[in-house]
């Protein structure tokens, strides 16, 4: 039986931060009771916890934007979150994990905006066919949460650049985001603005359980930011243990290139390079430089300008910056 509802609302833009702040309030939930967490990210990419970055993400538009990337708790596909885009999370006991409660509060607030909401298959909520909220979920310790977007007025063409991998031969055993088309309510509903989601979540909250929710206190500073570190940490984002083969190949001035790596949680544990130039050590010299060096821009570039010709090496960073960093 649900005896309390709690909303937590953050001013903060930080992804780590607010995944911190998400956990915390996981970790500290009452028995019978269920948080509504409402939270922004500022230009950031958030993949699923089974997701290969590499694979999901066009890493150089992520680096060229100073886009931030981050990885969450839950599986599903990888999302874009700006200002224009509303997050929420639902937090309660196993035992009042009741979706289509959840589910109710989101279409109930799209109707104080005039908007008719409904759901396709389990993740996805649309308005006029189209998709405004991709949903995951995570479980642990008899209690679980469920987080979700809300497209209000998210720039759809960053979106769009930030989710398309570059085109390179690369197969991936990863779990890959199925892309839909999507919708910001705005187009939708003048009202449809940040604020009034936010209130209509809050209210439709409270109907669709039927109880007033109470508002919790700030979460202690130290707390986030001591558990942000880990949301923070390279490892963590980019060391997952996704297992992939990478393959590319390119042709430069001074003969034709072509690498075959493997790697294990972001690290090049075997690697082949196969080349038609001229200088038959430069092979060698690349396979010797990258074996257990991090698929990590300046990791590589060091490794790289430490073992071969700086022109070369610059050729060689370049291959990998368009496929792998």
């Amino acid at each position: 039986m649900i005896k309390n509802l709690y909303i937590y609302s953050t001013n903060s833009t930080n992804p780590y931060k607010n995944l911190a702040a998400e956990k915390l309030l996981f970790d500290k939930l009452e028995k019978n009771s269920v948080v509504l967490y409402l939270w922004q990210n500022k230009n950031t990419v958030v993949i699923g916890r089974n997701q290969n970055p590499w694979a999901e993400c066009n890493q150089n538009a992520i680096k060229d934007d100073n886009v931030t990337l981050a990885r969450r708790l839950s599986g599903g596909g990888a999302v874009y979150h700006d200002l224009g885009n509303l997050n929420f999370t639902f937090i309660y006991n196993d035992e009042n994990a009741d979706i289509s409660k959840r589910i109710s509060v989101i279409k109930t607030a799209c109707e104080l905006c005039g908007i008719e909401a409904e759901v396709s298959g389990r993740n996805d909520i649309l308005a006029g066919g189209r998709k405004f909220s991709g949903n995951a979920f995570y479980n642990s310790q008899q209690k679980g949460f469920h987080h979700g977007t809300i497209l209000i007025d998210a720039d759809m063409k960053k979106m769009a650049s930030y989710l398309t991998p570059p085109k390179a031969k690369l197969v991936s055993k990863g779990v890959k985001s199925v892309k839909s088309r999507t919708v910001n309510l705005s187009e939708l509903s003048p009202s449809a603005t940040i604020e009034n989601m936010k209130k209509n979540m809050i209210k439709a909250f409270e109907d669709v359980y039927g109880m007033t929710a109470k508002v919790l206190p700030p979460l202690l500073q130290e707390e986030i930011d001591a558990l942000s570190e880990k949301f923070s940490d390279w490892d963590y984002i980019y060391g997952k243990s996704v297992p992939f083969n990478i393959s590319c190949e390119k042709h430069f001035s001074w003969g034709h290139i072509s690498v075959q790596l493997q790697s294990e949680k972001g690290i090049i544990k075997d690697i082949k390079v196969y080349s038609d130039s001229m200088d038959w050590s430069i092979s060698e010299k690349i396979e010797k430089a990258l074996i257990s060096c991090k698929l990590k821009e300046e990791d590589i570039k060091a490794s790289l300008f430490s073992a071969l010709e700086s022109g070369i090496a610059e050729n060689i960073l370049s291959l990998f910056k368009e496929v792998l960093i």
